[in-house]
Parts: structure tokens; C-alpha cells; sequence
């Protein structure tokens, strides 16, 4: 038999994860989180996670320094991060974006590593 259950996030009453993510819908093999008005600051630390992500820019401008690369991110621009790929951002402006990761990221600390 098919999964046939139905979820809805209201995203106001979200959980919030330690960078100030929050996390909305999520399903077994992928998971949705929010970074809302993250404001500028300097780059953090290149990071490798155990989850590929997909984004979506929904307001403002950030960096996305990868494996050598810069990105530049704006809205209606969308990004991948691969599993286990080094990478950080840096906020140019009060920035929004989506992000999709697959497997789900707040499972097992996998986001907080």
C-alpha cells in the first residue's frame, strides 16, 4: 500500500534550528527548511554535510563559495550543493531562500554538524 499521508507546516510555528533555520515540511527521503532575513556577515568556515541540497533565492544576495568557486546568488536563482562538497555562504544582504535537502537534514544532528 502507498503512503498516502498528508502534512502542512505552517511555517509561523515552525521549529527553529541552531543557525536560525527553520524547518518546514519534511518527509521520509527530503525535507524543506526556511532561512528568513538572514542579515550580511563575513563568510563562516567551509563545511561538508552527509545531505545534497537544492535552493531557491527568494529575496536579497548571498555568496556560495564551492570547492573553489564563487557563486553569486540573487533572486530567482536556484543552487545545488552536493553531498560531502565544502562549501559556505556569505550574506550580502538581508537574504531569504528555501532550501530542499535530501536525505533530511535535521534527522540524526546531520544539520548541525
Amino acid at each position: 500500500m502507498s503512503d498516502t499521508s498528508v502534512k502542512k507546516v505552517d511555517s509561523a510555528h515552525s521549529p527553529k534550528g541552531q543557525q536560525g533555520q527553520k524547518y518546514l515540511a519534511s518527509g521520509k527521503s527530503v525535507s524543506m527548511r526556511l532561512w528568513e532575513n538572514e542579515q550580511p556577515d563575513e563568510s563562516k568556515e567551509p563545511a561538508t554535510r552527509e545531505y545534497e541540497t537544492v535552493g531557491y533565492v527568494i529575496s536579497g544576495r548571498a555568496e556560495l563559495h564551492i570547492e573553489g568557486q564563487v557563486v553569486s546568488l540573487e533572486p530567482g536563482n536556484s543552487w545545488v550543493v552536493p553531498k560531502g562538497a565544502s562549501h559556505t555562504y556569505k550574506i550580502l544582504e538581508s537574504f531569504t531562500a528555501v532550501e530542499a535537502t535530501s536525505p533530511p537534514a535535521e534527522v540524526h544532528g546531520r544539520d548541525e554538524n
